[in-house]
């Protein structure tokens, strides 16, 4: 018998789905891997931020999303420190999350801050009208 497959971590399960996105990179930023469309649209914390103690990220979100996700899921979902003012949202991932909410909310943050010229590559990827953002 061979062995058993190991399910991927939530910090690979979410560079895959970044790095698949058209024109993303990613690098350190604050001693965290930080993912740009050029501009960056998500930061993940895998071993929390200073005192918080849950691994979890920080993302971009479209206008009103992050009042919304707050109010409805406040056990997962925050205002994060420091971009939460922008309208960021702060997503715990010491509890689970499905690939296609995790997908969900990368293309959301992805979408709200990457050029033009790249969403209109994602949205012909995925057979999508495009968004006409930035």
């Amino acid at each position: 018998m061979g062995a058993a497959r190991r399910a991927p971590s939530v910090e690979a399960r979410i560079r895959r789905l970044c790095l698949s996105l058209p024109g993303v990179t990613e690098r350190l930023s604050h001693g965290s891997p930080a993912f740009f469309a050029p501009k960056q649209f998500l930061q993940l914390w895998p071993e929390g931020h200073h005192d918080d103690g849950f691994a979890h990220m920080w993302c971009a979100a479209p206008i009103g999303a992050q009042d919304t996700l707050v109010a409805n899921d406040s056990l997962r979902f925050f205002r994060p420190p420091y971009v939460g003012g922008r309208g960021w949202i702060g997503v715990r991932l010491d509890v689970p999350i499905s690939d296609n909410a995790l997908a969900g909310l990368i293309e959301d943050a992805y979408c709200a801050i990457a050029p033009s010229r790249l969403t209109r590559i994602f949205d012909a990827e995925h057979g999508r009208r495009s968004r006409g953002v930035n």
